[in-house]
């Protein structure tokens, strides 16, 4: 059609009226209109490397398969190819996985971050800081409930977490009593003195009920600001993640099992879960080594 010539003006039609008529986007065609990317791979100039490039998507694609996660970046694929053995650099991994189209959809953000958000959420050492939320999931028998959980600032590890059908102010308690008892040994007044809480403006979060008890532990509460979930960005961007990894990936029969379903996932996180800003270790790793330290 691109080719036609119009009767009236003696010229081929152009490519935005074709697309207007036919309702079809200009992206799709120029994507197809694009040169296909030949399965062969290209020979690199300069010395040969230890590996080929078929033995190192192979490897690949033998990571990708053995990860208990889906959609991880090529980052993280180059860290687990490392602890495989295999030292490959991080440029030659995105080329081949772009090539292979091995590489996982993102969405798009500003280029720079959040200009509203110049400060840091994250801290220097483990339990100084926690990050608290919620949300919710569907199941069969039991309609919508609720997930809450408590994460470590510094190594992302979550510290508690709760499921429950109403999501008040008791369930969202339960976290962080789970990891008071797990971090601190034991459940009393002031065991937890000094360490801060990250919450948002949530009705569970601002309940006499839920201020009182946190305080109780000896916790200060450091709300995050209305309209800037960036604040609250560790146990947001933990949010995003159970999502993706398992509350998407299942359809939950009843409450008990998205509970095992979730806390299965949960052991996984912790244990095997790889963290860029922490030179791609695990969040058990990372306390561990941050506590030896």
């Amino acid at each position: 059609m691109r080719g036609a010539v119009s009767a009236a003006t003696g010229r081929r039609y152009p490519l935005t009226m074709i697309c207007a008529v036919f309702r079809v986007a200009r992206a799709t065609v120029y994507r197809t209109m694009a040169p296909v990317v030949s399965a062969a791979f290209a020979i690199k100039r300069g010395p040969k490397t230890r590996w080929s490039d078929v033995e190192v998507v192979a490897a690949i694609r033998a990571v990708l398969a053995a990860s208990p996660f889906h959609g991880e970046g090529y980052r993280k694929v180059r860290a687990r190819l490392a602890h495989r053995g295999l030292a490959i650099g991080g440029k030659r991994v995105l080329r081949l996985m772009r090539v292979q189209h091995l590489l996982a959809p993102r969405r798009l953000g500003p280029p720079n971050g959040d200009p509203a958000h110049a400060g840091t959420i994250t801290t220097t050492r483990p339990d100084e800081m926690w990050g608290t939320d919620a949300t919710r999931f569907y199941t069969d028998a039991d309609g919508w409930c609720w997930f809450f959980g408590a994460i470590d600032h510094c190594v992302d590890e979550l510290v508690g977490w709760h499921t429950a059908k109403v999501g008040d102010r008791w369930a969202a308690l339960e976290p962080l009593r789970q990891g008071v008892r797990q971090v601190f040994g034991r459940f009393a007044k002031d065991v937890a003195r000094g360490l801060r809480i990250r919450c948002d403006w949530g009705p569970q979060y601002i309940a006499d009920a839920w201020i009182n008890e946190v305080k109780w532990l000896g916790m200060t509460i450091t709300p995050s600001y209305v309209g800037e979930p960036e604040c609250n960005g560790v146990i947001e961007r933990f949010m995003r993640t159970l999502k993706e990894q398992c509350l998407y990936l299942h359809r939950f029969q009843s409450l008990a099992e998205a509970r095992r379903i979730i806390g299965e996932f949960i052991t996984c996180y912790n244990t095997e879960w790889l963290i860029e800003r922490l030179g791609h270790q695990t969040p058990v790793a990372a306390r561990a080594r941050a506590m030896a330290a």
